[in-house]
């Protein structure tokens, strides 16, 4: 596959590519193209070449299904007849956790590779065992435990072992998500009446809240510079919202009414989230200003809990 770029403006060669490619593989191929003309253009990596997670619901059964960054070229990871929820990629791209409850209907947090297929118990302890997220570096993940009782936040080896507890409150704190420094998370509680998102150093000191508009607030997502928040909001229906950090001014990006699970592109110039469209579950894409949306595929399934994978295949 052969490509040159040429700017029409000037009237000058910015550049071309030739790379060897299989049949199966022109996909893939083109999504390098286009990454190369992307950054060309922009300065910054392109994430065509990137992949998405999420689950299917049809059929009577769920599949934890991984794809091209445009929906296409679909591949099961994992299908089972209970729930499977929360998908989280390891930086490397080599692995998924995720939460299934086929082990007599009880939340286990599984850690699979996405090859192979192999795949380990990372938390299966007491209770519940739910939202997996993996650090920055890959070495580590927080996980939801409900073993001492209540609901609380827990970092866990990545090779799974002993879980250290991180939220200290009696109130129900949940889905914490890393900062890209590593040294803070970001998460759920309603300590303060109703679920809203706090943020706490891992090496010790106080939470603090985040979000202080609208009296339901959930699902935190950082941008890979950690200057913007991602989350859901409950005002009428639910809204796909985005924080600057910095200032803490706050905008909705989204008209529909049933936004979930918000994640942003390495690049941090999108955010892929699910909502419902006609009438089903479907996949969205949005530039992080809103000004630009896109639904990916169209299987006639329902696509929930999406994530968007790391850099590189």
């Amino acid at each position: 596959m052969r490509y040159r770029l040429w700017d029409v403006v000037k009237g000058a060669d910015q550049g071309g590519q030739s790379e060897p490619t299989l049949v199966p593989d022109l996909r893939l191929s083109a999504h390098h193209v286009s990454d190369q003309i992307y950054q060309k253009l922009t300065g910054e990596k392109g994430v065509f070449s990137t992949r998405l997670a999420f689950v299917t619901h049809g059929g009577g059964s769920y599949s934890l299904v991984v794809t091209d960054s445009d929906g296409y070229n679909p591949v099961p990871v994992r299908k089972a007849r209970e729930s499977v929820i929360s998908p989280s990629w390891s930086p490397d791209g080599r692995e998924l956790a995720y939460v299934s409850f086929e082990e007599n209907h009880k939340a286990v947090v599984y850690v699979q590779n996405v090859q192979s297929g192999e795949r380990r118990v990372l938390a299966n302890f007491r209770g519940s065992n739910s939202a997996p997220s993996f650090s920055p570096d890959g070495s580590q993940l927080t996980v939801t435990l409900s073993k001492d009782g209540g609901s609380h936040v827990f970092v866990i080896p990545r090779a799974g072992g002993n879980p250290t507890r991180v939220t200290q409150s009696t109130a129900i704190d949940t889905e914490a998500r890393f900062a890209p420094d590593g040294r803070t998370i970001y998460f759920v509680s309603d300590r303060g009446g109703g679920p809203q998102i706090y943020r706490q150093p891992l090496g010790g000191g106080n939470a603090e809240r985040v979000t202080f508009n609208g009296a339901y607030n959930i699902s935190p997502a950082l941008s890979p510079d950690g200057k913007l928040l991602a989350y859901i909001t409950r005002q009428g229906g639910f809204k796909l919202m985005v924080m600057d950090l910095a200032s803490g001014d706050t905008h909705g990006i989204t008209d529909t009414d049933d936004d979930e699970s918000p994640s942003f592109a390495p690049n941090g110039r999108f955010i892929l989230y699910s909502t419902r469209v006609n009438g089903r579950e479907s996949l969205m894409t949005t530039t992080a200003d809103g000004r630009f949306k896109s639904v990916l595929g169209d299987s006639g399934n329902d696509y929930r809990e999406p994530v968007w994978g790391p850099f590189g295949r």
